[in-house]
């Protein structure tokens, strides 16, 4: 599984060649340092970390310093590993966008989604509410309604659709389809949204 690490610039509109106008979004995708190299002999399985974005030393523990150190590269902010990386590598590698993705490949791209904080149900599940106030109904047309049985069971059922914390949650997108790579800035665009704010860390896999 082939996979790079990038940064959601926004969003943009461009025109395909047979003048269509299709919504993008702006990722600005590695260079990434391989910083480990995991082997099934010393580690029960394999994969590749990658790092991404530099963050100063004095925000990063000793420990990390000496992993990073090990591939002859300053602290990153974003590590993660990559599954039976379908490219040989070595320890210290820089990975750019054009030794990943093409145009025209299609990706899954993983990120945070927006938090949204406390939400009610309406918000946060969809409810359409309990319609017109009448019959006495003075501020609950986006109440919940009934959440439960009377004395028996007694209680709420678990996993019942109710308000509560909204976002800030992993998703994943996939089948986005590259329109354009542009290696001499590390950007890639795709085509649609993909999950997050801007600045947001993203996961990309073929």
């Amino acid at each position: 599984m082939l996979g790079i690490l990038g940064k959601k610039v926004g969003m943009t509109s461009i025109f395909l060649e047979d003048g269509k106008n299709v919504a993008c979004t702006v990722i600005e995708a590695g260079p990434c340092v391989v910083t480990q190299i995991k082997s099934k002999e010393t580690d029960g399985y394999c994969s590749v970390q990658l790092g991404f974005d530099d963050k100063k030393e004095k925000n990063t523990s000793r420990a990390e310093l000496g992993h990073f150190k090990k591939a002859s590269t300053t602290p990153k902010r974003e590590v993660v590993e990559f599954r039976n990386f379908e490219k040989e590598v070595n320890l210290g590698d820089i990975l750019s966008v054009a030794d990943i993705i093409a145009e025209g490949d299609w990706l899954s791209v993983t990120g945070t989604s927006k938090g949204r904080g406390f939400q009610g149900v309406v918000k946060r599940h969809g409810f359409g509410g309990v319609g017109e106030a009448t019959h006495g109904q003075d501020d609950r047309q986006r109440a919940p309604g009934s959440i439960g049985a009377c004395s028996t069971p007694s209680r709420v059922f678990k996993g019942m659709r109710m308000g509560g914390q909204m976002g800030g949650n992993q998703v994943k997108v996939e089948n986005l389809e590259v329109i354009k790579v542009l290696p001499e800035k590390n950007v890639v665009l795709v085509r649609g949204a993909v999950p997050g704010a801007k600045g947001g860390y993203l996961i990309m896999t073929k």
